[in-house]
């Protein structure tokens, strides 16, 4: 593994000020003691989308999204700026997730709000280790984890992957003697078996159904991801574009059959970042070798604009 710094960016230019801000034209290298604001932290890896016999492709997911994020433009002053990339070399997808955690911690320890850009949904354990490294291992802090996606990603194996995430987030709270909290929004009956059911149910999971997640139910849906952040300390927010029908989101390891619509994940992505609670989010599965127009790409740097943006 390593720590990669950050690329120049660039975009179009409409002039100088603030009036013609845009993304590439106000983001900067992330510099310790720099002041708060949201970095980017970015996770190019598809090991674990391999270990989960998914299409690879999704380690190239962190500049494509930074591409699409580029010429976005800023209607608001904002503090952005970028950690690089932790890059998965070979098949030691664990050393990149450790890697990962620890840069993330720092970050968070600086006082940022932090971005995770994957890379495939092996994201998950990284970002949690680093979010439970920066918060200390003494105490009684409780972490609550929304998953937007279409599966709950709680596979037990003997390697960790794409599908194991939230299957180590609850060993590790287990150990830590903390409760595992966790809410997945948009999860899809025919991607999932009963096993995986089952093991979410005793494991209390707070689940809302690809099918509940409608703009006829926007109201519950957002009620949801709200109450669920009022009973915790802190928030941790993962946007898997899978969660997205294939026709907005085609790039991704394992598109969407049904999906829920972009209206509802944006209303999920404001709720949780209005709640105060919100420490940390990351998203993941772009792979850019599937995607048509940028199609999946430009959503997800939407997602993470609107996301930065709203952040309470």
């Amino acid at each position: 593994m390593s720590w990669n710094k950050p690329g120049p960016w660039g975009g179009r230019d409409d002039g100088p000020g603030a009036p013609n801000a845009r993304w590439h034209n106000t983001i900067e290298a992330w510099q310790t003691g720099g002041g708060a604001g949201s970095t980017l932290l970015g996770f190019a890896s598809d090991e674990g989308v391999r270990r989960n016999k998914g299409r690879t492709g999704a380690r190239t997911g962190p500049g494509a999204l930074r591409a699409a994020l580029a010429n976005i433009a800023l209607q608001e002053p904002v503090k952005l700026s970028d950690a690089g990339d932790v890059s998965v070399a070979g098949t030691d997808l664990e050393a990149g997730q450790k890697e990962f955690a620890n840069v993330l911690a720092a970050l968070l320890v600086d006082g940022q709000f932090t971005v995770g850009l994957g890379g495939g949904h092996e994201i998950t354990f990284a970002s949690y280790s680093g979010i439970a490294k920066a918060l200390g291992s003494a105490g009684d802090w409780t972490l609550g984890c929304v998953n937007i996606d279409a599966h709950f990603d709680l596979r037990v194996a003997d390697q960790a992957s794409s599908g194991t995430g939230f299957a180590q987030i609850a060993a590790a709270e287990a150990a830590a003697g903390r409760s595992f909290r966790y809410a997945a929004v948009g999860i899809a009956e025919a991607s999932n078996t009963k096993v995986l059911f089952d093991r979410a149910a005793e494991l209390g999971v707070q689940v809302l159904l690809d099918t509940e997640c409608h703009l006829g139910n926007l109201d519950g849906v957002q009620k949801f991801v709200a109450d669920f952040a009022e009973s915790v300390d802190h928030l941790y927010l993962t946007i898997d574009l899978d969660a997205l029908p294939a026709s907005v989101a085609p790039g991704v390891s394992a598109p969407a059959g049904f999906g829920i619509g972009l209206e509802v994940v944006r209303a999920i992505v404001v709720a949780a970042a209005r709640s105060g609670k919100l420490m940390h989010a990351d998203i993941a599965e772009l792979n850019p070798d599937f995607d048509l127009d940028q199609r999946t790409a430009r959503t997800g740097a939407r997602l993470i604009n609107d996301l930065i943006m709203n952040k309470g």
